[in-house]
């Protein structure tokens, strides 16, 4: 990875990369470090960087296809790119603990990779932050390659047999009502409990909040399976804890990451950051 100087965050995944501007049209080569970059290291992290909407939904594009934001194609059938975290209006007015979409991202707070709900889910997410909370706010990752790593070899054997459905609404009404449209949009869909990366081959699990129940399986087998695989891969060793920094571009693997908020105080202070996605590939069974 010539392009980048590399500091590693942690000692499964993450990296610190700099030496290159992201508000530059990038070459081929670039984008393809950057594609090699996401396949070691999981998590990427360029801080010192400017960008507007307009260069985010160009490097969005640079690495594969943009992704429709789900909440607002859901709701109301238009398509928008770009997802805002925090507590901060379209108007620029700040929302506190109380209000129904401060609730609603409270379900962030659960483990989970972006978009395992659809049918072709995240390859990855890209995060520019503009305001960040002076407490508290941090976003917290772990690596389900390194968890599989960990799993006995009998243990990996039977999972690679098994398939997952992914439930938007079931893991989301945990901590708010789904709008009906929004719910109607994205009925569940089955993945598979472990998936391959097709650049290095190396196998992570696939689980996280949105994971409802394994198809083989009762729901109470299910669901004690899928919980304590969840205990297993987020020990707090495991956990890379990331505090956002204004003018940063963070980016990770939603193929092999999962990843969580832990919450602020949204009457104090202000969060304002913006999120776009790539689609990825459908590994799942029809």
């Amino acid at each position: 990875m010539a392009e980048f100087k590399i500091e590693k965050l942690h000692a499964d995944f993450g990296a610190r990369l700099r030496d290159i501007d992201l508000s530059a049209v990038l070459s081929n080569s670039q984008l393809n470090e950057i594609h090699d970059a996401i396949d070691t290291y999981s998590f990427l992290c360029f801080p010192d960087q400017t960008i507007s909407d307009d260069i985010q939904l160009a490097l969005t594009r640079g690495l594969g296809v943009a992704e429709a934001e789900h909440v607002t194609l859901g709701k109301s059938g238009k398509t928008s790119y770009f997802g805002s975290v925090g507590n901060i209006s379209v108007n620029g007015i700040q929302q506190g603990n109380q209000h129904q979409d401060t609730r609603f991202q409270s379900g962030n707070h659960l483990w989970h990779s972006d978009s395992s709900f659809r049918y072709q889910p995240s390859y990855v997410s890209i995060m520019f932050p503009y305001e960040v909370p002076g407490e508290k706010g941090a976003t917290e990752f772990v690596s389900q390659r390194a968890s599989y790593q960990r799993i006995k070899a009998a243990e990996q054997s039977a999972y690679e047999e098994m398939t997952v459905i992914h439930d938007y609404v079931f893991s989301r009404t945990q901590s708010a009502p789904v709008n009906f449209c929004h719910a109607a949009s994205l009925p569940p869909v089955k993945h598979p409990l472990i998936r391959i990366n097709p650049a290095n081959r190396m196998k992570n699990l696939y689980i996280g909040s949105h994971a409802r129940s394994i198809v083989s399986l009762d729901g109470i087998e299910s669901r004690r399976v899928i919980d304590q695989l969840l205990v297993d891969t987020t020990r707090p060793q495991d956990i890379l804890s990331h505090n956002w920094q204004v003018g940063e571009v963070v980016i990770w693997d939603n193929r092999c990451v999962l990843h969580r908020g832990t919450g602020y105080d949204a009457d104090r202070w202000r969060r304002h950051m913006r999120q776009t996605r790539v689609v990825g590939e459908h590994k799942g069974v029809l």
